[in-house]
């Protein structure tokens, strides 16, 4: 799902920044109050940072111009924090674009705003709506698939909206697919594989950290 640059204009680029950065600010703030008031909770997010890091190297081509991949979004939000989540995601998507090519560094606001406040806040209030509800293992993979799938549809509009905004003589300036390529495309394959691959990471994940030491939730 990563947003390399060049696919989007630097308006948008600069648009997903400026909506980015009051978000980090206030995110760093809940973080450090997080890792303030829980025990051993730098090894947790340094533990499943890394996790998140690794996971989201392993990126798989598909139609419409992106790629699919885990993300360990409803992992880290629901072990610690949506805010915690959108911050790690959003560090992590900052050394992959910076080290490897992997995302834009320009785009590096529309890639957080995606898969780190989208998809982290859309699992976490997913399993806190069905937490008490359902079994657990259920609410897990429900907040994973869910998550992965709120978030592709942001990358969807992000992507689709391009050949739309920024035309120059009946081509597309920038990314060319609209609306009605990434939505089957980059929707359509997170809903039928990497949402459901995200789900079952998360209930493997969770479930080994409550079974270790009982989470950390926020």
């Amino acid at each position: 799902m990563h947003i390399p640059d060049g696919f989007i204009s630097p308006s948008t680029s600069i648009a997903g920044l400026a909506l980015a950065i009051p978000l980090w600010w206030y995110g760093v703030k809940q973080t450090k109050k997080f890792l303030n008031e829980n025990e051993d909770s730098v090894t947790y997010l340094s533990s499943l940072a890394a996790f998140s890091f690794l996971i989201m190297m392993i990126n798989i081509p598909i139609p419409g111009g992106t790629s699919g991949h885990a993300v360990g979004m409803a992992v880290l939000a629901i072990l610690l924090g949506p805010w915690t989540a959108f911050i790690a995601i959003s560090a992590v998507l900052f050394f992959q674009a910076v080290l490897f090519g992997d995302g834009g560094v320009l785009a590096l606001g529309a890639n957080s705003l995606s898969m780190g406040f989208v998809g982290a806040f859309s699992a976490y209030y997913l399993y806190e709506f069905l937490g008490k509800k359902i079994p657990k293992s259920i609410a897990f993979f429900v907040a994973g698939y869910g998550g992965m799938v709120a978030a592709s549809i942001a990358v969807a509009i992000i992507l689709g909206i391009q050949p739309l905004l920024f035309m120059q003589d009946g081509k597309a300036l920038y990314f060319p697919f609209d609306l009605t390529v990434t939505f089957p495309a980059v929707v359509g394959s997170h809903v039928l594989i990497f949402g459901v691959i995200e789900g079952l990471v998360t209930v493997a994940i969770v479930n080994f950290f409550e079974r270790v030491k009982g989470g950390v939730h926020a």
